[in-house]
């Protein structure tokens, strides 16, 4: 299948332009006058360097704005082709754009709504595309669409959350290996050789010999270190892509002393959160745990998840495997269970979201406070060491001097 750009004009004289995947040209042609179009253009699509992106290409601000508006103009009564048709043509994304235009073709050709927002996976995930196929069955795609502006916008928010929390720390440490490669590469020797030239160098307090060792040992191993970095980057990488690899990694990283907390709050707030907005919407509950287990984010919460959903599935309800898999705390199945014996499930789960997305919040303020004093002592201690190792030697020679 290739793309094809096309140009037509319609049975009034308009002329009409559009992209579309075919074998060839002549199958553009034919499902061009099937739709009574009379085809003036057709070109094979050549190479776009606009699809040299990394992820979707959309930011998700992008996406809510064309979420709330298009669902204002279906509740206003706008035919979708015309909704779709306007949003692409005022998009400044390119991208996003082209994406629109191609899913308005593709819905002028018959297909569905849901359909055509599945050849963009990278911009619609399964969640979006199950949620909006679920408001065209129950005819309510104008409330579903307002319903996942509200979950993108809070699943945005979470996120940004955790970034915040991970910015500050990875940015000292990335300073703390910079400062530290400069001293060992540039300071310590510069001061080496300032000892040789006093005579100096072999009366040298023991920590400054230690310290001018380490450096001579990194300058010396430095390629060796580079090249054992890399292997370990790659090995690691290799590791993590294994799913056995990947599933350690995750259940270490939840049973970690202070970060293993906030990140199961993180995991409990976007199941809930994604869980409650697709039974809201009418998504049958083994489609809707299928979804939430491929986009939770942690293999070891994935696979609970599917077990849950297998249980269910053989007529169990949903709390008892929750509470067999040990991975969200008691309160959450205990609310689980409750909203599954009142009925009213899809609320109870919004509600432990919203109560779980408060407790990230606290979570990621006390780890970013408990952080920043860790992270400044470590650089004060390192930087402190070389600095003072250096100056002894100095404030020696001085005395020295002072006393002759």
């Amino acid at each position: 299948m290739a793309e094809f750009v096309w140009e037509a004009r319609g049975r009034t004289g308009e002329t009409r332009k559009g992209t579309m995947e075919a074998e060839n040209e002549q199958a553009v042609h034919a499902r061009l006058r099937s739709q009574q179009l009379n085809p003036t253009k057709v070109k094979k699509r050549g190479f776009d360097l606009s699809k040299l992106t990394i992820g979707s290409g959309v930011d998700p601000k992008d996406l809510v704005k064309f979420i709330r508006q298009f669902a204002t103009m279906i509740d206003a009564g706008l035919p979708l082709v015309q909704c779709l048709d306007i949003l692409g043509n005022q998009e400044p994304n390119r991208i996003f754009a082209a994406a629109l235009r191609d899913i308005k073709n593709t819905v002028e050709q018959g297909a569905t709504f849901s359909d055509a927002l599945r050849r963009h996976p990278k911009i619609f995930d399964d969640l979006f595309v199950n949620l909006v196929q679920a408001g065209e069955v129950g005819g309510i795609l104008d409330t579903i669409l307002n319903r996942l502006a509200v979950y993108i916008e809070k699943r945005v928010k979470l996120g940004r959350q955790v970034r915040g929390a991970l910015t500050y720390p990875i940015a000292v440490i990335l300073i703390m290996i910079v400062v530290m490669i400069v001293l060992m590469t540039f300071v310590i020797p510069a001061f080496e050789g300032m000892f040789a030239e006093f005579g100096a160098k072999d009366a040298l307090p023991t920590l400054t010999k230690y310290v001018i060792a380490t450096s001579k040992g990194f300058v010396t191993y430095l390629p060796l270190t580079i090249i054992l970095s890399i292997g370990a980057t790659v090995a690691g990488t290799y590791f993590y892509r294994n799913k056995r690899g990947k599933k350690m990694v995750h259940k270490v990283i939840l049973k970690l002393p202070i970060l293993g907390p906030t990140l199961q709050k993180i995991a409990v707030a976007r199941f809930t959160r994604t869980l409650g907005t697709l039974l809201a919407s009418g998504v049958p509950i083994l489609d809707a745990l299928d979804i939430v287990a491929r986009t939770a984010g942690n293999v070891v919460i994935e696979e609970g998840l599917l077990y849950t959903r297998a249980r269910i599935s053989e007529g169990k309800n949903m709390a008892e495997p929750l509470q067999e898999i040990n991975v969200f705390p008691g309160m959450v199945v205990q609310m689980v269970a409750v909203g599954e014996q009142t009925g009213a499930l899809d609320t109870m789960l919004n509600k432990i979201a919203d109560f779980y997305e408060e407790e990230v919040d606290v979570a990621v303020a006390a780890l970013t406070s408990l952080l920043e004093p860790i992270l400044m002592v470590m650089v004060g201690a390192m930087v402190g060491t070389v600095l003072v190792s250096m100056y002894l030697p100095i404030f020696d020679l001085a005395g020295k001097i002072k006393a002759e």
